[in-house]
C-alpha cells in the first residue's frame, strides 16, 4: 500500500478539522471543531505554518502534520517545530507517520534548515519509537520548560 504526502491546500480544511480534533482529544482537549476550523483556517490564511496530509487510498487525508517555522540564534539559521503529528487509527502501522516524517525532513531541508525539533508525551512511547526510528535523538542537554498565560 503506498502513501502519498502532500502539502495541505484549503480545500482540504474540513478533512482536516476532523483530524484535527481526534488529534485534540488524543490529548485529553475538549471537543472544539468550530474552533479547530477557525484555528486551521488561520494557518492557511496567515502561512504561518506548513500543513501536510497523508492519503493511502481515495481523496480523503487519513493523517496530518504540522510544522511551524522558527529560528536558531546559536546555529544562525532556521528551524522547524513539529508540532503535530496524527494518524488516523485505521491507518496506523501502514508507514503513514514515518512517511509524514520523512515528508518533514524532506522540507525542511529544502527550506534551508538546520534542525527539526518536536516533543511528545512522556507515556506517548509509540510515537517514541516513531521518533527515534526517525532519527530524533532524545534531548539529554536541555531541560524544557513551559510558563502558562
Amino acid at each position: 500500500m503506498s502513501v502519498r504526502v502532500r502539502i495541505a491546500e484549503p480545500t482540504d480544511l474540513a478533512a482536516l478539522v476532523v483530524l484535527f480534533e481526534a488529534y485534540r482529544s488524543f490529548y485529553d482537549q475538549a471537543s472544539d471543531a468550530v474552533g479547530a476550523e477557525k484555528f486551521l483556517a488561520d494557518r492557511f490564511r496567515l502561512k504561518d505554518s506548513t500543513i501536510f496530509v497523508a492519503i493511502v487510498s481515495g481523496p480523503e487525508p487519513i493523517g496530518f502534520m504540522q510544522l511551524y517555522p522558527s529560528l536558531s540564534s546559536t546555529a544562525m539559521r532556521r528551524i522547524f517545530v513539529l508540532n503535530d503529528l496524527y494518524v488516523a487509527p485505521e491507518a496506523r502501522r501502514l508507514g503513514v507517520g514515518r512517511a509524514l516524517m520523512d515528508a518533514a525532513k524532506e522540507y525542511a531541508r529544502s527550506e534551508g534548515a538546520v534542525r527539526l525539533t518536536l516533543s511528545t508525551a512522556i507515556d506517548n512511547a509509540t510515537a517514541q519509537r516513531l521518533y527515534e526510528a526517525s532519527g530524533y535523538e532524545r534531548d539529554r542537554s536541555f531541560y524544557q520548560y513551559n510558563l502558562r498565560l
